[in-house]
């Protein structure tokens, strides 16, 4: 019997997808969980490692160090 993914918290399920890697359902539900946070910081596709320097906000994620919403 497979776990309730839905139930599951972002952590425990990317745990189980990374110890069953050939579960799709598993998989997808990961990805449907980190997008409905609304959290992602997007970027264009670097051309080298040196382009991250022009990503801040993506940089300080990756720290866990993320910045707040600038106000409208």
């Amino acid at each position: 019997m497979k776990p309730n993914f839905h139930d599951m918290s972002k952590k425990e399920l990317r745990t189980y997808v990374l110890a069953h890697r050939d579960d799709n359902e598993a998989f997808y539900a990961y990805v449907d969980k980190i997008n409905a946070e609304g959290n992602r910081v997007t970027h264009p596709p670097l051309k080298s490692l040196d382009d991250l320097e022009n990503y801040p906000d993506f940089m300080e994620k990756l720290r866990g160090n993320p910045k707040p919403p600038e106000p409208e």
